[in-house]
């Protein structure tokens, strides 16, 4: 299957070593963003994917546009236009202080572009699967516009879409997030995330009221049959994090396909980059489905993916289906 996917591509500043941004003299240059991660990630497991967003037509658009092409992701729908690259700094948390993120993306090339000339029906073309995140629209009205297009026209399309709520405090309010971005549903196929979908029963009343962070079994069974009863989606899943400290988590992951919710493997591990965990889950979750397995093993492939990239620094999870399966297998062993 073609894979595209729809969202601002981000340079990264982090001080080296987990140092603190007030105390540091240099910074690390990485390039990512939730949907280039995802896209990034598949292209290293073998799938045909690209990139569609805006970049400054300057070195450090170019030196971006780079960084996918090197990891064999298409570039050619990419728009060169504006005058800067969306940023953000990452200081890297470790054992009791917390990782933190300060947004300068303000103002980006691909939040002031002009989208409602675009023929987003051409860009879309020749592709099967798109893939969006709920990023995008926080970040501009012109960045809603382009959603909304991409978003009818794919259904019109026949496209598979698969959608990441990915909701981000510091962007927008939970309030806002949760009014546009349940207007996106019926146009998905695949739902990964939650937590800002607007959920009321016949009373008026959240039927996410409740649900806790870290919910068992029954309850996100429950949510899920709720989800799947009133949108039709074809699968619907999220990753469930256990933060033990800044350096240690655990993942598992809950998974609705068929009618029925499956539950993955629980993983404890040693965090040596956290950012862009949840984009390896979307990218391991949409990869196993394109691959056809099953839904259990479906479920632990995507989450040992989220697990993966926290063992990779940079944003994405630069790595092969085997060391993958290993890992989903937990398997250690150096391999010779």
């Amino acid at each position: 299957m073609k894979f595209i996917t729809i969202g601002e591509l981000l340079m990264r500043l982090s001080p080296p070593n987990y140092e603190k941004i007030r105390t540091t003299n240099s910074f690390v240059i990485n390039f990512g963003g939730a949907e280039a991660n995802v896209a990034v990630s598949l292209a290293n497991l073998g799938v045909n994917a690209s990139v569609f967003t805006v970049v400054p037509d300057n070195d450090i658009g170019k030196s971006a546009i780079r960084y996918l092409r090197a990891n064999d992701v298409h570039t050619s729908p990419i728009i060169f236009s504006g005058e800067r690259m969306g940023t953000y700094y990452l200081e890297e948390g470790i054992s009791v202080r917390a990782s933190q993120v300060i947004y300068d993306r303000k103002h980006s090339a691909f939040a002031e572009f002009d989208y409602t000339n675009l023929d987003i029906t051409k860009i879309l073309k020749d592709y099967d699967w798109l893939h969006l995140s709920g990023i995008t629209p926080a970040l501009s009205n012109n960045c809603e516009i382009l959603m909304e297009q991409a978003l009818y026209a794919a259904k019109k399309m026949g496209m598979t879409v698969s959608f990441d709520c990915n909701f981000r405090s510091k962007l927008w309010s939970f309030g806002e997030a949760r009014d546009i971005l349940s207007r996106y549903l019926p146009y998905v196929d695949i739902l990964i995330g939650i937590e800002p979908i607007h959920l009321e029963d016949e009373n008026g009343h959240d039927l996410k009221d409740g649900l806790s962070m870290q919910p068992n079994y029954e309850d996100q069974d429950r949510i899920f049959q709720e989800l799947a009863k009133r949108y039709h989606f074809k699968a619907i899943a999220r990753h469930v994090r256990y933060v033990h400290s800044g350096s240690e988590n655990s993942l598992k992951a809950y998974l609705y396909f068929d009618g029925k919710t499956y539950e993955s493997d629980l993983f404890r591990f040693q965090i040596l980059d956290r950012v862009g965990g949840g984009d390896a889950f979307s990218s391991g979750l949409i990869y196993a489905l394109m691959e056809g397995m099953n839904p259990q093993d479906t479920v632990n492939f995507a989450v040992a993916s989220s697990v993966m990239k926290h063992a990779i620094r940079g944003d994405t999870n630069i790595t092969d289906k085997e060391s993958i399966l290993r890992l989903m297998n937990q398997t250690y062993d150096i391999q010779r």
